[in-house]
C-alpha cells in the first residue's frame, strides 16, 4: 500500500506544481542535487574527487508544449558543454517525455538527434531513461533508429520486472545497457508483481548481458544481488572494465564508498532541477527504508 500511494503521488500533476513552487522540501534535497547546474557541479565535482563517475539527470516530466521540449533539449546541450567546459567524470541521463514523445515521436526524435550528436562530438554518452511501459516500444524504436548513427554514444534501460526484459535485451544486442528491477506500478499481465520473482529475473538478465560480453550498468541498491553480481563476475572472468554498479545519489552512500574502495566501477545517478518530485515520490515507493528521508526532511533533521 506504501508503494502504491507514493506511486499514485508521483503522478499527481497539481502536487507536482506545488513542489516547483515551493522549491525541495520533505527531504529531497538529501537525494536531489539542487535545482540548478552550478549546485549540481559541486556535488558531482565532489563526487569525482572521492572516485566515482556520475550521470546527470535534469529532471523534468508532465512536458505537454513543444516550446518545453525544446527548452530541455536546450538544457541538456548546454549540460553536454558544461561536462565538458569542468572536466567532470561524468554521462547524461535523459526522458524521452521531457524531450516531447507524448507531442509527437518525430519530434521527440529530432531532439534527442541533436542531443546523441553532441555527445557523439565529445566522446561522451547518452542513457535514455525508461518510463513506464507506455513508453517502452517508442523508447526501443527510437534508440535502433539512433544507434544506426551513433552506435556508441546511446543507450538505453531495461526493467527486468516487464515480462518483455529478455526478448528486449536480445534485440538490442551489443548495445550498452542499464539493467534496473523497475520503479513503476505495471499491470500483472505485462510485469511480475513480487519481489521475489522481481530478484530472480534481475539477476537472470544481468547475467545473459554480461556473459553476451556487452557493458552492463546494475543499478540497484540491493546488496544481495550485488554481491552475487560480484561473485559471477569473478566465477565468469568478467573483467571489471565491462560492467559498473550505478547507484542513486544519497542514497546508501556507505555502499557506494565500500565498492569504490573495492576497485569496482561506481557511477552516481545525479538529478537535479525545480521538477523534482515525481522522482522523489518513485524513489520513496521503491524501498520502505526511503521514507525515512521524507521524515527526517520534513522534521528538519
Amino acid at each position: 500500500m506504501t508503494r502504491l500511494f507514493f506511486l499514485m503521488l508521483s503522478k499527481n500533476k497539481l502536487l507536482n506544481h506545488l513542489a516547483k513552487k515551493f522549491g525541495l522540501q520533505f527531504g529531497a534535497k538529501q537525494v536531489i542535487a539542487g535545482t540548478t547546474f552550478e549546485e549540481a557541479r559541486k556535488i558531482i565535482e565532489s563526487l569525482n574527487e572521492q572516485g566515482f563517475l556520475v550521470t546527470i539527470d535534469h529532471l523534468g516530466e508532465f512536458v505537454t508544449t513543444r516550446e518545453e521540449a525544446l527548452q530541455a533539449t536546450v538544457t541538456c546541450l548546454d549540460i553536454l558543454d558544461k561536462i565538458n567546459k569542468y572536466h567532470l567524470k561524468s554521462q547524461l541521463s535523459i526522458k524521452l517525455t521531457q524531450l516531447g514523445l507524448s507531442i509527437s515521436p518525430q519530434f521527440c526524435y529530432e531532439n534527442v538527434r541533436k542531443i546523441v550528436m553532441a555527445a557523439q562530438r565529445s566522446s561522451n554518452f547518452v542513457c535514455i531513461d525508461m518510463e513506464s511501459s507506455d513508453y517502452c516500444q517508442n523508447t526501443i524504436t527510437l534508440l535502433e533508429s539512433l544507434r544506426n548513427e551513433f552506435p556508441n554514444a546511446v543507450g538505453t534501460v531495461i526493467q527486468a520486472y516487464l515480462f518483455r526484459a529478455k526478448s528486449d535485451i536480445q534485440h538490442l544486442k551489443g548495445a550498452r545497457l542499464r539493467l534496473v528491477k523497475g520503479a513503476y506500478k505495471e499491470a500483472k499481465t505485462i510485469a511480475f508483481q513480487t519481489k521475489e520473482e522481481i530478484d530472480v529475473q534481475y539477476f537472470e538478465r544481468i547475467k545473459e548481458h554480461l556473459r553476451e560480453g556487452e557493458f552492463t550498468a546494475i543499478a540497484t541498491h540491493d546488496h544481495r544481488i550485488i554481491e552475487k553480481v560480484k561473485i559471477f563476475c569473478f566465477k565468469e572472468r568478467i573483467p571489471r572494465h565491462k560492467f559498473e554498479f550505478q547507484l542513486l545519489y544519497g542514497f546508501r552512500e556507505s555502499l557506494q564508498r565500500e565498492l569504490v574502495k573495492q576497485g569496482y566501477h561506481v557511477r552516481i545517478y545525479v538529478p537535479y532541477g525545480n521538477d523534482w518530485f515525481a522522482y522523489f515520490m518513485r524513489r520513496l515507493a521503491e524501498r520502505p527504508q526511503n521514507v525515512s528521508f521524507a521524515l527526517k526532511g520534513f522534521l528538519g533533521k
